[in-house]
């Protein structure tokens, strides 16, 4: 660092009693020594980079820096404070403060020097030393590394000396290498046998100091804990990806970043801790414990290449209030599926075993027998009666989750529980979601003290959103939602002759619109909803079966209509015909995706009109369904199961007789189509939640 740092831009006595004064003095001695051509135009760019985010760090440091086209190369200039100059950092005014210049077109070489010298500054030997240097050109020479400030800190000094040579020379962008300081077990001072392992990725926008202090005190805190911690520096000294190999190794993933982080599905898969670049730099010790945690949770991000979670989804920028709230409620109905689907089934199990009077069993607590069936029956329903109880605190916890990530969780749940407490329901835990992400949003939006801010997200924020929702259910809201949903209960109840076929055919409608979308989810939660009780109404397990049967009707079709009309489909079409009797035999409506895709107008009308005449006639002839499943699985559940197979019969056939009829209209030739080459589009195959119907 021969030429970034002299003697002549060392003040030891900074008299400025602000960040604006200390860098303009700072800033001074680089136009003294020909480094900034435009005094004012480069304080115009350090004050431009201080409004993204404060440079003070913990420890008393402050890092003014930018790049500019106003310096001619890069050039770092250092001030020591008597008084101590606030710099934005939690623990109070920094005393040391380095003004960092880089051109606009600075080389790899010399930024890679500036990136060493910021993780020198993690060095707490490092900074004493700094403290206590008493003449300026020894402060520079320490800066450079030309002397080591003490036995511990004479690796740093190597390797700033290092990176200087060249090191960057490897580093371009893009480029895969060996992980450089990546550590065994032995050197991250890790107890015998594996350890822990963290990849980690730091970057800022300037990408010149924090991204590297926040890589040095990672590594820092991992080897003082027995971590393994990797660290890939998305800065302005080049993008050296990790190797794919340690990645793939690493049991968590810490990103601290105010960039979007490249590449980021590399990462997909394991526990991840997602975090600004300062506090990776301030907090390295919290967020490893954090990652840890997710670990033993087993917590993971996604799978690289499968689609966003519903939270994930939520709130992108420029999307309009209705887009948000739609996204908000689908965030809460996709976590509350696995519930419905364990419980629902646990439930309809158990009334199989052992008839419809297990509900009417006493606690398998205090009756059990092993050799009994009808102990096995009770306890099965049993269980899916408490997994049923989760369904309206889920539905409201994750809907404001949807709203305000972790802090809308507990407000959620506990208004969902009261939901459930003041028989509000279904109606009652929606509105507690909406509420419950609504204030803790409101929260959020308070300028807080610094002080209490690391206590908001685990004391404060659940404490007040909690009383507050919890006013609001108690004796504001709950009264009318609860008087609202016993009205909807009693006209689900009275539904009888052409109503209840009515209705059966609108949610047969709904199921066949947009096949798994918002529209088919609300109309399976509306069904869901009538029987998440112990002991639901008739006309409730009537209105389930007809949405379950509906479900059915586009896979099934469009496997027919391939079978019967082949030639009005292409070859992919055909393959994906194959899978659709599988798919719609087991109640998975995306199996008519593929033919909707490629033909909307005709597939989805069609599918609707079917799905319609299979809902009405479900309900008109009184078939039943306790569980929240549908397929030839739950056949032997359904009451009146030979005349429901006949409505989902009449569906399927009313589907491939018009979808045959409008395709057949068509001019040209399916077989000459694009995609009559190519491979068939991939029909879904894995297992799914009975909702993804």
């Amino acid at each position: 660092m021969s030429q970034m740092i002299t003697a002549d831009l060392v003040d030891l006595d900074l008299s400025a009693d602000t960040k604006e004064a200390a860098a303009r003095a700072l800033a001074e001695r680089m136009v003294a020594q020909g480094r900034v051509t435009d005094l004012e135009g480069f304080l115009a760019d350090v004050a431009a980079r201080e409004a993204q985010m404060p440079t003070g760090l913990d420890g008393g440091i402050g890092i003014p820096h930018c790049r500019s086209e106003h310096v001619t190369e890069p050039t770092l200039a250092f001030g020591r404070s008597a008084q101590g100059i606030d710099f934005g950092a939690a623990d109070g005014p920094a005393d040391l403060i380095f003004l960092i210049a880089a051109p606009a077109g600075a080389d790899d070489a010399h930024l890679t020097i500036l990136s060493s010298l910021a993780r020198q500054l993690m060095n707490a030997e490092f900074t004493t030393a700094l403290r206590a240097v008493d003449d300026a050109a020894a402060a520079a020479a320490l800066i450079r590394g030309d002397e080591a400030p003490a036995d511990g800190a004479e690796e740093a000094a190597e390797a700033v000396s290092e990176a200087g040579s060249g090191a960057s020379a490897e580093a371009a962008a893009g480029d895969t290498v060996p992980v450089p300081g990546a550590r065994d077990a032995e050197d991250a001072g890790a107890p015998a046998g594996q350890p822990f392992r963290i990849v980690a990725v730091t970057s800022c926008p300037t990408g010149i100091a924090h991204t590297y202090m926040a890589a040095e005190s990672l590594e820092t805190a991992g080897r003082e804990a027995g971590i393994e911690v990797v660290v890939e520096t998305q800065g302005s000294a080049g993008f050296t990806r990790l190797d794919p190999a340690v990645i793939e190794a690493a049991d968590g993933v810490i990103f601290a970043h105010d960039v979007p982080v490249r590449d980021k599905d590399r990462f997909a898969g394991k526990p991840t801790v997602d975090v600004g670049v300062k506090a990776g730099i301030n907090r390295p010790t919290e967020l490893i414990a954090e990652v840890r945690e997710k670990a033993a949770r087993g917590e993971v991000t996604a799978a690289a290449g499968a689609p966003a979670s519903p939270v994930e989804r939520t709130g992108d920028s420029g999307e309009g209030y209705g887009t948000k709230l739609r996204k908000w409620l689908m965030s809460g109905v996709s976590y509350m599926v696995p519930f419905v689907a364990a419980g629902g089934l646990l439930i309809a199990l158990g009334f199989a075993i052992g008839g419809y009077k297990i509900n009417k069993a006493p606690s398998v607590m205090d009756h059990f027998v092993w050799t009994q069936t009808d102990s096995w029956a009770a306890l099965l329903f049993q269980i899916g009666v408490v997994s049923f109880g989760f369904l309206v605190p889920v539905l409201a916890g994750y809907i404001a989750y949807g709203m305000a990530d972790r802090p809308g969780l507990v407000p959620g749940f506990v208004g969902g529980s009261i939901a459930l407490t003041i028989n509000a329901g279904f109606l009652g835990g929606l509105v507690a979601g909406l509420l419950a992400g609504g204030v803790v949003m409101a929260i959020q939006k308070i300028e807080i003290p610094a002080a209490v801010r690391g206590i908001m997200p685990v004391v404060v924020i659940p404490l007040i959103s909690s009383a507050i929702v919890g006013f609001l259910m108690f004796v504001v809201v709950g009264k009318p939602i609860a008087s609202a949903q016993k009205g909807l209960t009693d006209w689900l109840n009275g539904l009888t002759g052409t109503n209840a076929v009515l209705l059966g055919a609108l949610l047969g409608l709904m199921m066949c619109f947009d096949l798994g979308g918002p529209v088919n989810k609300v109309a399976y939660t509306f069904a869901t909803a009538g029987i998440a009780v112990s002991n639901p109404s008739d006309s409730a397990m009537k209105i389930m079966a007809a949405v379950m049967a509906a479900g059915m009707v586009p896979p099934l079709a469009m496997a027919l209509a391939t079978t019967v009309r082949g030639k009005l489909f292409t070859h992919t079409e055909r393959e994906n015909g194959k899978a659709a009797w599988v798919l719609g035999a087991s109640f998975i409506s995306e199996g008519a995706i593929p033919f909707a895709a490629a033909d909307p107008l005709r597939v989805i009308p069609s599918s609707m009109v079917g799905g319609a005449i299979t809902g009405a006639l479900s309900m008109a002839f009184g078939a039943t369904l306790r569980a929240p499943h549908g397929g030839i699985f739950v056949v032997p559940l359904i009451g009146n199961p030979f005349l429901y197979l006949v409505a989902i019969a009449a569906g399927v056939c009313a589907t491939t007789a018009l979808v045959v009829v409008l395709k057949g209209l068509r001019k040209q030739n399916p077989e000459g189509a694009a995609g009559e080459s190519g491979g068939a589009i991939a029909a879904p195959s894995e297992a799914k939640q009975p909702v993804a119907a």
